[in-house]
């Protein structure tokens, strides 16, 4: 087991959750994990958590490396930390699958991490997706994306902020 990222001293600590064992049915829905555990994910889940970010791109290579289906409207899943608590639960409200050239502005902004443009929220995407950690994940240390890359749009609300998660 490995231990926790230290928490950014940037960001607000998030709180301290409670184990949830009286919560079984969270054990049955998958798990939503933004980007990598570290300060990426929480400032990500923080923006969850505060309704700034309503909507995730994620990448069809992905899902079909991991064997996933692609999300569709209903589907609900577990936000879960970098220490890998529960910290709410999202249900899909929409889900396009578009080439990465089709990407609104709409959406970027949505995703809650302060992008004004296409072309900054590209280039932001861009070194994650040519990060050492994702192209680890995806087990191919030349992997690139390109306009044509098959992205997957999703937009999300909040069904619940689990216990312990709030003010």
């Amino acid at each position: 087991m490995t231990a926790a990222p230290a928490p950014d001293p940037d960001l607000p600590n998030l709180p301290n959750l409670p184990d949830l064992p009286n919560l079984p049915d969270l054990d049955a829905l998958p798990r939503a994990e933004f980007a990598f555990p570290g300060p990426p994910r929480d400032r990500l889940v923080a923006a969850v958590l505060d309704g700034s970010k309503t909507s995730t791109t994620g990448l069809v290579a992905d899902y079909e490396h991991d064997g996933d289906p692609l999300p569709r409207p209903g589907h609900r899943e577990v936000v879960v930390d970098s220490s890998g608590r529960p910290v709410a639960v999202i249900e899909v409200t929409q889900v396009r699958v578009v080439p990465l050239a089709e990407v609104d502005l709409a959406h970027a902004v949505d995703e809650g991490e302060g992008h004004t443009s296409v072309a900054e929220w590209r280039a932001d995407h861009e070194r994650f997706w040519h990060g050492e950690e994702m192209r680890a994940a995806l087990g191919d240390p030349g992997f690139t994306v390109d306009d044509a890359t098959p992205a997957v749009l999703e937009r999300f609300r909040v069904v619940t902020v689990l216990p312990g998660t709030g003010d």
